[in-house]
């Protein structure tokens, strides 16, 4: 007794399997297996949208860190210092910086104080959107500025 093959089949793998052995014109091409995507190059994946997130901040903290330099001239103690989060990708991005500027007086010199702490200030506040740290050092730069004048 000979069986039919295929009763068992889906309704998609009987159509799909109806020009299977045949050969000539009416043949189908074969079907492509399914590909693994990258989450990395969907620009639907959560890992992809991380991605450019992180991507982001990472600008925006580092032209954020060398407004601070560039306006803050001599007194700038040190370049930008970050700190860092991996993203999906391996690499590690900037989600945090600080700058180091003296902001000190300038001792037995008053008017070189005022000029000292006008620059300070115009550093603290030089990026787009100073932080309430960048805030704090201008209110001191000008509480400063205020005792020179004195």
């Amino acid at each position: 007794m000979v069986k039919a093959i295929g009763l068992n089949l889906s309704a998609f793998g009987r159509s799909a399997l109806a020009g299977v052995g045949r050969t000539g014109a009416n043949e189908r091409p074969a079907l492509d297996p399914v590909q693994e995507t990258d989450p990395l190059r969907d620009p639907t994946s959560s890992e992809s949208k991380e991605l450019e997130q992180l991507k982001q901040r990472d600008r925006e903290v580092r032209q954020h860190e060398q407004a601070h330099v560039a306006a803050g001239g001599a007194h700038v103690q040190s370049g930008p210092t970050y700190s860092y989060d991996r993203g999906p990708d391996g690499k590690q991005y900037a989600i945090g910086g600080e700058v180091q500027i003296d902001s000190s007086p300038v001792p037995d010199d008053p008017e070189a104080t005022i000029r000292k702490m006008q620059v300070v200030r115009s550093a603290a506040l030089a990026p787009a959107e100073p932080s309430p740290q960048d805030r704090a050092v201008a209110a001191e730069a000008s509480q400063t500025e205020s005792r020179a004048r004195a």
